[in-house]
């Protein structure tokens, strides 16, 4: 079947990892642009694969090269709505090949291709030939397939823009619909061969954390293909509307998680939150010291008030772990009328970055849009307090108390040698902190808050 292809294509690849250190080239990824999309077409050339752009023989070892794939597929049972689903799948059949690895989903993709696989004379056009094979094992109804990669950077420009549009009407259709209308929701577990103990629970207020499958996509899905990844969960009771706690997607959670996760809240970063995988496009953090919550998307390359960037966090919390005060969560999650609705909405998130900012502003209520701070407004929790209490965000009705102590201190005068701090100022939160111990052993701490009565920093 894959006989002209000189690497192995097999489920057994799915789960590889290319490190920097046996990388040929990187393609698409946050230090370039790409996207993916496959399209339902009356007529497709079949078996037709393209590659526009430099192929692997071109390229020059450790750069970064734009990337984009586009599938067109026709059949007779074929609808549009089922493009994103099968587009999704991009992501499980491409790591199929080795050599070759791919992460997240849409604009989002990040690819590379390792040493081992260019020396034994891997090609793009390898990569169509076996995605035009494995898309017409997996999806029986598609009856012709063309692919074309991409790796010239005004293709892949012009290939994005019209992917985005796509993208949008695929996401505006499922904003119609709420959680209330529904009686069934839905299970992914697609990501799992990377987070095995992560299963996404889609609702019509909340889109698969990939950003890439709403409500009506995985229906869709689990119409065409009732025994795969995608599975049904009946509503059922309600234990907490407000939190988004259902008794049947607990137990369906506890199931297909092998018993790690026994409860979700779907609304809410805090008790229970939704576990999160690693293809989610942002991560919802909490900030202790303002008791608010910040946003850090993908593609922001700079540092939270917290001191650290998105990839730190996200390897805090990815994994299919459940880390309160961390949760990984789609951009279009963020238009919905019910974003993080227990923990107080947008009247609770007080960072997050600009762009991300400009992307939903139309959804955060207007009289709070000039109050949640961007990096050009704080860069630490300082800068982030004051322009708080300068724009006089709701946030701050919380704690009162605890703001004003902080205040003080930062107003007191602090000597050369030492500095204070207030008594039970939480200095430090982390999802998990290891700390080294005697005899082999390694002690974990899960959420952990550190507080200290006093800090003295002293000058060597």
């Amino acid at each position: 079947m894959f006989e002209d292809i000189p690497v192995d294509v097999s489920p057994m690849h799915e789960g590889e990892r290319i490190r920097s250190a046996n990388m040929f080239v990187e393609l698409a990824g946050p230090k370039s642009i790409g996207a993916e999309l496959v399209q339902v077409k009356d007529s497709v050339e079949d078996g037709k694969v393209e590659v526009i752009g430099p192929e692997i023989s071109e390229m020059e070892q450790g750069q970064i090269y734009p990337f984009a794939i586009n599938v067109e597929i026709a059949g007779s049972e074929l609808e549009e709505e089922l493009e994103s689903v099968i587009e999704r799948r991009l992501h499980e059949l491409c790591n199929y090949v080795q050599g070759f690895m791919h992460l997240n989903q849409r604009d989002q993709i990040w690819c590379r291709v390792s040493t081992e696989a260019r020396d034994a004379g891997f090609m793009l056009e390898h990569l169509g030939k076996a995605l035009s094979v494995l898309f017409r094992e997996e999806f029986p109804i598609i009856e012709s397939i063309s692919v074309t990669i991409m790796t010239d950077e005004g293709a892949v420009k012009e290939f994005l823009e019209t992917a985005r549009e796509k993208y949008e009407i695929r996401d505006s259709r499922a904003r119609e619909l709420s959680d209330e209308d529904v009686d069934v929701f839905y299970g992914c577990l697609m990501c799992q061969s990377f987070a095995p103990t992560h299963v996404c629970v889609v609702t019509p207020d909340r889109t698969a954390l990939c950003g890439a499958i709403n409500w009506f996509d995985c229906r869709a899905a689990y119409k065409m293909d009732p025994d795969g990844p995608i599975f049904e969960i009946q509503k059922g009771d309600v234990i907490d509307p407000e939190k988004g706690e259902y008794e049947n997607v607990n137990a369906a959670v506890a199931e297909n998680s092998q018993g790690t996760t026994e409860r979700v809240y779907l609304h809410s970063v805090f008790g229970y939150p939704h576990t999160s995988c690693g293809c989610f496009e942002a991560v919802a953090f909490y900030i202790p010291e303002l008791d608010g919550i910040g946003i850090v998307n993908r593609d922001f390359r700079g540092e939270t008030p917290l001191g650290i960037p998105f990839s730190a966090m996200a390897g805090q919390c990815s994994g299919g772990k459940q880390v309160e005060g961390f949760s990984g969560l789609s951009l279009e999650y963020m238009r919905s009328p019910k974003f993080l609705q227990a923990d107080g909405g947008y009247s609770r998130i007080i960072w997050m970055p600009k762009e991300l900012k400009d992307s939903v502003i139309e959804f955060i209520p207007e009289d709070l849009r000039d109050k949640i701070a961007t990096e050009e407004d704080a860069t630490s929790i300082k800068e982030l307090r004051k322009f708080l209490k300068d724009k006089g965000h709701p946030v701050l009705e919380r704690a009162p108390t605890e703001v004003e102590e902080a205040e003080a201190v930062e107003e007191e005068e602090t000597y050369p040698d030492e500095a204070p701090i207030i008594e039970g100022t939480p200095l430090m939160a982390s999802p998990e902190i290891s700390l080294p111990a005697a005899g082999g052993f390694r002690i974990i701490l899960k959420n952990a808050k550190i507080y200290a009565e006093k800090v003295i920093i002293k000058r060597k």
